[in-house]
């Protein structure tokens, strides 16, 4: 059994911000908190921001907007979601994702947990003072994606 959070507060809500793609992520619930099971994480992205298509195979992601609008793409549907939407993209199916708003903030949870630590290992510390992305290798963030099971299906999504 797994012990409860110390609180009722969730392990890393303060965690340390960093960049991703251009966006900027945080791990609010660590997969270490949860035996492994599950992680959530926080993403903050501008318009127009959409990671290439790409597959986990293993794990399931469910998205919930927070803040702004999203299309999601999961296989070959679309969803339009606002706040309070969410979308599920299962394991093995390719999925991304395109900010239509000004910004656009999700929460998302993938069980189980361990693509969390690609996301970190390829992160840029982010300080509140930053109000733009560095410069990201994406042929380096990709190779390293293999380890995770995480590969790409296409390009980013368009409008």
């Amino acid at each position: 059994m797994i012990a409860p959070f110390p609180d009722n507060t969730f392990a890393g809500a303060d965690s340390e911000p960093f960049w991703f793609l251009g966006g900027r992520a945080r791990i609010l619930v660590p997969g270490s908190r949860t035996g492994g099971a599950l992680s959530v994480m926080e993403f903050f992205d501008t318009a127009g921001h959409a990671p290439p298509r790409h597959i986990h195979a293993d794990e399931d992601e469910v998205w919930i907007v927070l803040d702004g609008e999203v299309s999601f793409f999961v296989g070959d549907q679309r969803h339009e979601l606002e706040p309070g939407q969410i979308a599920f993209g299962p394991r093995g199916v390719p999925h991304s994702y395109l900010v239509r708003s000004e910004t656009a903030r999700l929460a998302v949870a993938f069980t189980p947990s361990r693509v969390e630590g690609w996301f970190s290992a390829n992160g840029t510390p982010a300080t509140r003072l930053d109000d733009v992305a560095p410069a990201f290798d994406i042929g380096n963030i990709l190779a390293s994606a293999e380890s995770f099971r995480v590969s790409v299906a296409g390009p980013p999504p368009t409008a």
